[in-house]
């Protein structure tokens, strides 16, 4: 799989990464630790050497089988952690403070069976700390060689820069994909006259650029998707329109759904590098074929002229989540 920079301290990660919080967080019922150390494996198998996880995932267990997952070949991998709330936890507050972010890094240490962390992301930023002062502690931790590089996730312009001038970050990362386009107003300018790297989660968009969730999908009671207003029945089957765009040029490529919308996605900036999860080996394969997924500049003109007659219903967030990112 080719391989890209992140930012300008040269990060160089496969131009796929693999999202791991579906392994243990998020999307109904954790994934057997086995079969998530076998996946993981499979994955750097076929060409993914970075890998995204959090404390929060679990929490705890998904940094955990990180770790195990990648001890055997960890100088070839990149690892990706996070911290930002109480207690390791996303249902609570948040909590950027420097001690907090010290001992976040420890606990993850020990976690991933590892003692550096390739690229440490600040989770949501913490309107009660100042990014400077975030900053400035990931700084020593890099200086201490406990940290390689620095990232943000969900930021806004002004904070990225604010923090970008005390310690250069390597990442953004944030939702970004043919669902969900927002940060092509002001983030990815910013990103790019700054040298930031763009890592989009959910570039598949939670699923339902596969073509595999319709207005009929159930799912599991702990699966987040539940209280995302995008993902009710209605607005599921308002955004159908979507899928089918995606599905009539997959057809004529020949390729899956999925690997149409992750292509669509590396061929915005040679700096963006999706990380699609799964929990399924064969997900897992047809997401690394979309790599070899070559769109030309014609067929980008047309999508983004079909783009232009399609309207996407419903919120990405519920209000109370909404209201953590952007800051």
């Amino acid at each position: 799989m080719e391989k890209r920079i992140l930012g300008q301290n040269g990060l160089e990660v496969s131009a796929l990464g693999l999202g791991c919080m579906g392994l243990s967080f998020g999307y109904g019922k954790p994934t057997e630790k086995q079969e998530a150390v076998t996946l993981i494996r499979k994955a750097f198998e076929q060409g993914i050497t970075f890998f995204d996880t959090a404390e929060c995932y679990g929490p705890f267990t998904n940094e955990e089988i990180v770790g195990e997952a990648l001890e055997p070949f960890r100088k070839e991998t990149v690892i990706a952690t996070k911290f930002g709330f109480q207690g390791g936890d996303s249902t609570k507050g948040l909590d950027s403070s420097p001690a907090r972010i010290r001992e976040v890094v420890e606990a993850s240490l020990k976690r991933l069976k590892t003692d550096y962390i390739d690229l440490l992301y600040q989770h949501r930023v913490d309107p009660n700390v100042p990014i400077e002062e975030v900053a400035g502690t990931v700084k020593e931790l890099i200086q201490e060689g406990k940290v390689k590089h620095f990232g943000l996730s969900e930021a806004g312009s002004e904070t990225i820069r604010r923090a970008h001038k005390i310690q250069p970050v390597a990442a953004l990362q944030s939702e970004y994909s043919l669902f969900y386009r927002e940060p092509e107003k002001e983030i990815i300018p910013t990103l790019e006259e700054l040298g930031i790297g763009f890592v989009p989660f959910s570039p598949l968009g939670k699923g339902f650029l596969t073509g595999a969730i319709n207005e009929e999908t159930k799912f599991e009671a702990s699966d987040f998707r539940n209280i995302v207003p995008r993902f009710s029945e209605e607005n599921r089957k308002a955004n159908q329109a979507l899928v089918d765009l995606i599905k009539s040029i997959a057809a004529e490529k020949t390729a899956a759904p999925s690997q149409i919308a992750l292509a669509w996605l590396l061929a915005q900036k040679p700096w963006i590098v999706p990380i699609p999860g799964t929990t399924k080996v064969h997900r897992l394969e047809e997401n690394i074929g979309g790599a070899a997924v070559h769109l030309s500049k014609d067929e980008l003109d047309n999508i983004d002229l079909a783009l232009k007659d399609i309207e996407i219903v419903g919120a990405r967030y519920p209000q109370q989540l909404q209201d953590r990112v952007g800051k």
